[in-house]
């Protein structure tokens, strides 16, 4: 005799072993091959245990993720650290700008490594490779008597771009046309006295402070704040 199997509750689509017909109450219900039977699983549902309550169930592991540099930081380390020589001239010494113009530097966050009080020559302002590119200029006698009439603060300063945050924070060559911020903007009136000179290349701060420095007075050292001041 063939048998009848009924899944997931009256809804279920019956299932016949064969292809033949079973009369019942007068009717004849013809079945169709099993491999045409649409057999619906959905109804077995409720018997599975969930997977999410299964002590047995494993976590599927984490991928791994590939590392990847923000850009920030990326364009952060191409820059080298430069050193640049800032010199505070006789009119700021003499005006009492020295504690002033220090200030808007390490505000900035950049390293002093060399500090000195200077009584220039005579004799070394003309030779000093310094002002060779003025020589040939009418107002070089004049540079001279003004770099040699009083007192310099020498200073060498390290960090970041620090050549081309240093002249942002000095100001344009002439005080008129510096912006307001900046020290010439702030604290000077004329070109002939300007106040501080800044190195205008990361070649000419090493070169300038070489100029103005004897061995051993740049000192190296760790400020406590660089780790709050770069990544």
């Amino acid at each position: 005799m063939d048998t009848v199997g009924v899944f997931g509750g009256a809804t279920a689509t019956p299932y016949v072993s064969s292809s033949s017909s079973l009369a019942r109450n007068g009717r004849c219900l013809s079945c169709a091959p099993s491999q045409n039977l649409n057999l619906r699983t959905s109804h077995l549902a409720a018997f599975r245990p969930p997977s999410h309550l299964s002590s047995s169930s494993k976590t599927r592991p984490n991928k791994l993720r590939k590392s990847r540099i923000f850009l920030p930081h990326l364009v952060a380390s191409m820059v080298e650290v430069e050193e640049s020589y800032i010199m505070i001239k006789p009119d700021g010494v003499q005006r009492g700008l020295v504690g002033e113009i220090i200030s808007r530097f390490e505000k900035k966050g950049i390293k002093l490594k060399g500090l000195k009080l200077y009584q220039c020559p005579t004799e070394l302002a003309q030779d000093n490779e310094h002002y060779k590119d003025l020589q040939s200029k009418s107002f070089f006698p004049n540079l001279i008597d003004y770099i040699t009439s009083g007192p310099v603060v020498c200073m060498a300063w390290e960090g970041v771009g620090v050549v081309a945050s240093a002249r942002k924070l000095i100001g344009a060559t002439n005080p008129l046309n510096a912006e307001p911020g900046t020290i010439r903007g702030d604290l000077a009136v004329q070109t002939g006295r300007n106040v501080v000179h800044g190195s205008d290349s990361p070649e000419n701060g090493n070169r300038e402070i070489a100029l103005w420095f004897k061995e051993g007075e740049v000192v190296e050292w760790t400020p406590v704040q660089e780790p709050w001041l770069k990544e």
